[in-house]
């Protein structure tokens, strides 16, 4: 009866938690896709608009470093709903833009708001990340990895539902009013948060500020793997690729921005079904340090690949298209794992920190490949840009050499959980 009541529990949680993520990311998906618009519609070039995101990955870094510090100090209720608030603020603060303004006070102006909602959906991130790993009873590891890719994959597939959703509401009610009204929808969210139990993710102890710097070799090992990961996607899929969508292909923005939403969605969707389709086609065992170096090396082939197709003179769009496509799918099976890796090597009373720090490295990678996509862009072209990603991909193959496995307890509660 207890363990029934107990399981009850955490299904609650869990759904608190998801819906809380889901409204956040839609509103985040939702926002870039407005700036975007917007800013395109008033003259800006994209590469203007790239930098619009700069703070948005700066403070990410910072957020993720203090925030598994907080989380763990102050319990991951409390970092989960901060992040919100700070979104609706976020959201409250952009809609008060006047376009009168000269172009540099508007650029600063929106900088510092997207810095808000950067530091907002890394605190959000880490929060129920961190969350669900102590939902998850520890009776039932065998469910983490399919927990973890549901959460990350809806995630990743209501992000480009979002990209949607701000194009639509911005041509039915305009900029201003679509803030406000993704900004009372998260007010709406906010109250679930009242229904979670206090002090999730709080340990008793006073951390001291040289352990936020994780002690674990698995949690670094996997931190510096994520950081290039993440660099490798970035640096030409945020600007070098839309702008070349644009300028080169000539295609329309709706189009750019249809086609990087349904890709989103689709990466999204694939990084759902990971867990399923590893488990049909793989050993039946939990991921292992030896999944994460096949998928990591095998994603390394493809930039490559696309790269050598350009400069070969093969047809852009069929390649683009094609090579976003496989790159999304051996991408999110990266992803995927890596999420599960970084729970499953972490104890409950370190998650906060542990997660914090894994995500201050995803966004410095993120910021690396901000800054590269726009400067190799320019400098090389988009063929440029795939050959540094070529090179992130294969540091961060290398680095998870070094890799050690899950501990095995793990391995086989998670076997004993396949029929779940």
């Amino acid at each position: 009866m207890a363990s029934t009541t107990s399981s009850n529990a955490n299904l609650k949680n869990y759904a608190l938690v998801t819906l809380a993520y889901w409204g956040f990311t839609i509103t985040d998906g939702a926002l870039r896709m407005l700036v975007l618009l917007y800013f395109n519609k008033i003259g800006y070039t994209p590469l203007q608009i790239a930098s619009l995101f700069l703070f948005y990955e700066v403070f990410g870094i910072v957020t993720n470093f203090l925030g598994g510090w907080i989380g763990s100090q102050f319990g991951l209720k409390v970092t989960l709903y901060t992040g919100i608030g700070l979104q609706i603020f976020s959201l409250v603060m952009l809609s008060w833009l006047n376009p009168n303004w000269v172009q540099w006070v508007a650029v600063l102006y929106v900088m510092v708001a997207q810095a808000f909602s950067g530091i907002a959906k890394d605190l959000t991130k880490m929060s129920t990340k961190s969350a669900i790993r102590l939902v998850v009873p520890q009776d039932a590891q065998s469910s983490l990895f399919k927990w973890v890719a549901v959460l990350t994959g809806s995630k990743n597939a209501l992000k480009g539902v979002g990209f949607f959703i701000g194009s639509a509401i911005l041509s039915l009610f305009g900029f201003v009013n679509s803030l406000l009204i993704m900004a009372g929808g998260l007010f709406l969210i906010m109250f679930t948060g009242l229904m979670l139990p206090k002090g999730m993710g709080k340990i008793k102890k006073k951390v001291k500020f040289s352990q936020l710097f994780s002690k674990s070799q698995e949690i670094n090992i996997l931190s510096a793997a994520r950081f290039f990961l993440f660099g490798s996607r970035d640096v030409w899929f945020v600007v070098a690729l839309p702008v070349f969508l644009r300028e080169t292909l000539g295609w329309s923005f709706y189009q750019v921005g249809g086609f990087l939403a349904c890709w989103v969605i689709g990466y999204g969707i694939i990084q759902f079904l990971a867990p399923n389709l590893m488990q049909k086609f793989g050993s039946g065992r939990p991921p292992q340090s030896q999944t994460i170096q096949f998928w990591t090396f095998t994603l390394t082939a493809v930039p490559c690949a696309i790269a050598l197709a350009l400069q070969i003179g093969l047809p852009a769009n069929l390649v683009i298209i094609g090579g976003l496509l496989i790159f999304g799918v051996v991408f999110a099976f990266n992803s995927a794992v890596h999420s599960y890796l970084v729970l499953a090597f972490t104890d409950d009373d370190k998650v906060a920190l542990n997660v914090g720090f894994y995500y201050m490295a995803n966004s410095g990678g993120r910021l690396a490949g901000t800054v590269l996509s726009g400067l190799v862009y320019q400098l090389s072209g988009l063929v440029g840009c795939l050959w540094t990603s070529t090179f992130f991909v294969l540091a961060a193959a290398l680095v998870s050499l070094k890799l050690p496995n899950p501990q095995p307890s793990k391995d086989i509660a998670w076997k004993a959980g396949d029929g779940d």
